[in-house]
């Protein structure tokens, strides 16, 4: 007997009754997330777990980092000297050396002060802000921030303005306000590039606008950290403001090597408050030695070396050049993020498992994860790239874009 045969309370029906509706009300209107199952190492090439081989062109593996033997050897070592977890948070007894060296070498990367390590970058937005902020300041955010940082803000008591997407006019006018209110702190947040868009934060005219009213700003380089700027420190490089910028948190998992685990890098002070008081760090297992001692790898390699930097960006230039020649609608802008708006929410799923089926693997996005109306395939482009994958991937959007009367 299953425990399904068990539920025969007239709230439990309802309830179960509820999700099974709205799980085939998704199907039927073509909106249903199908996970794609891999059989096979991240990379530009990917096996399925039905044995198909496919391009991958949306993953977060910005550097090509993610299944890089180089990589699973140094993930390996360091299991071999420091184990396979600790059981434990870190004040109590869940650090070890290589964490800290890793926070020491995030630092430095980022010409910060000091870092504190997440297990992952979502726990870091949302365990910045409550320890640091209280009714009496002032949050301002960008409207299309990422919902970590939507849900960070929510824990926290206080005051919430919220300005147009990379609109300096409004932000402008949100810290007035803010101002006005008597408010005693004021943090501008944004991502430092904008994941489903590829949009850069204009973090110059952001901290020209911080030092006028007074306020901190506060980025999130998930989609940044490795390959911005002209060293890939970051946006913040990108845009010439290291120094001006109070709190960054990033990931480990994208560019960085692509497992998992976030940071927040900050003056000394901020992460020794985090320290004392961020509740998923206080309250999450360590994270795991060997994703610490491969991310010290990666930081080591991108410290000596802009080769695989400079060919994502070449690999983005070529493809953004490309698909607008075939006639596809991209958002504009320089970051290997390229979304290929199609609109409508079933037009992209139909577009993404027609790419699947030619070899290409691309997920469709659509309302709520991108405003009503907005439908796209979103594709990354990674240093692992070549020049021939991308070709090939030129083609099938080609076939799949006149199969489904998308250009002509």
């Amino acid at each position: 007997m299953s425990a399904h045969d068990n539920l025969s309370q007239p709230h439990q029906t309802a309830f179960y009754s509820g999700l099974q509706k709205t799980i085939s009300d998704l199907r039927d209107a073509g909106l249903y997330k199908v996970e794609r199952v891999l059989a096979s190492r991240q990379g530009a090439e990917v096996v399925a777990s039905d044995g198909r081989h496919l391009i991958n062109m949306c993953a977060n593996n910005y550097l090509g980092l993610s299944g890089n033997e180089s990589m699973v050897q140094a993930s390996i070592k360091a299991t071999e000297e420091f184990g396979y977890g600790l059981s434990s948070v870190r004040f109590i007894c869940g650090t070890q050396t290589v964490h800290k060296q890793l926070e020491e070498a995030i630092a430095q990367f980022l010409g910060t002060e000091d870092t504190i390590l997440y297990a992952a970058a979502f726990d870091a937005n949302g365990g910045v802000f409550e320890p640091l902020f209280d009714a009496d300041d002032a949050i301002i955010s960008d409207a299309l921030n990422h919902a970590s940082i939507i849900d960070g803000i929510r824990l926290c008591k206080a005051a919430r303005y919220r300005y147009a997407h990379n609109d300096m006019a409004d932000l402008e006018k949100q810290l007035q306000d803010a101002t006005a209110a008597g408010k005693r702190h004021k943090v501008i947040v944004t991502d430092g590039v904008f994941s489903m868009d590829g949009t850069i934060a204009q973090l110059d005219k952001i901290c020209d606008l911080a030092d006028q009213y007074g306020a901190l700003v506060m980025i999130d380089e998930c989609h940044a950290s490795g390959f911005m700027g002209a060293t890939g420190r970051g946006t913040h490089e990108h845009h010439n403001v290291m120094g001006r910028i109070d709190i960054i948190t990033g990931t480990l998992g994208k560019a960085l090597g692509g497992a998992m685990g976030g940071f927040v890098s900050a003056r000394r002070e901020v992460i020794e408050i985090l320290r004392q008081k961020s509740r998923p760090y206080l309250f999450s297992n360590t994270l795991a030695p060997s994703i610490a001692g491969a991310s010290l790898a990666v930081l080591k390699q991108l410290s000596s070396s802009t080769e695989l930097r400079d060919r994502l960006h070449a690999n983005t230039a070529h493809f953004r050049r490309e698909i607008e020649q075939l006639g596809f609608t991209i958002k504009p802008g320089t970051h290997p993020v390229v979304p290929v708006m199609l609109f409508e929410a079933t037009v992209a799923q139909q577009f993404a498992a027609r790419l699947y089926e030619l070899g290409v693997l691309v997920s469709g996005f659509f309302f709520p994860v991108v405003p009503m109306g907005q439908a796209r395939v979103r594709v990354q482009l990674s240093a692992a790239h070549t020049t021939e994958q991308i070709n090939t991937v030129l083609a099938a959007f080609a076939q799949a874009g006149r199969e489904l009367n998308i250009i002509k």
